[in-house]
């Protein structure tokens, strides 16, 4: 039963990373998402992957790798949004066709 509850738990944080990983990923934008979130997760989930595999616990073990992997993505998934967003920022916008005029000119047809 112990074995049980400690990979019905796993289930549990897994699903949760991966779907938050996955709407990041499927919305396309990581407003309102901490880097240090998945760099915190990423650092932590390594240290108790080793910790635990030293213990011989597999179902901490695998969850913490699994966790690994997640947050690896979601850190991937968040500096790529961050990225576009920088590049979209910087990128000269094509509303301004009156670009090069002297202020109140008009063009000509």
């Amino acid at each position: 039963m112990t074995e049980i509850l400690g990979w019905f738990s796993s289930a549990v944080l897994v699903l949760t990373i991966a779907r938050q990983v996955y709407r990041q990923w499927r919305t396309g934008t990581s407003r309102g998402v901490s880097i240090w979130l998945f760099i915190g997760q990423a650092t932590a989930s390594a240290g108790f992957t080793v910790y635990s595999a030293l213990l011989g616990n597999a179902v901490f073990a695998v969850t913490n790798a699994v966790c690994l992997a997640g947050a690896l993505a979601g850190l991937v998934i968040v500096v790529r949004h961050r990225r576009e967003e920088r590049s979209t920022a910087l990128t000269p916008s094509d509303a301004a066709p009156d670009r090069g005029r002297a202020p109140g000119a008009r063009a000509h047809a």
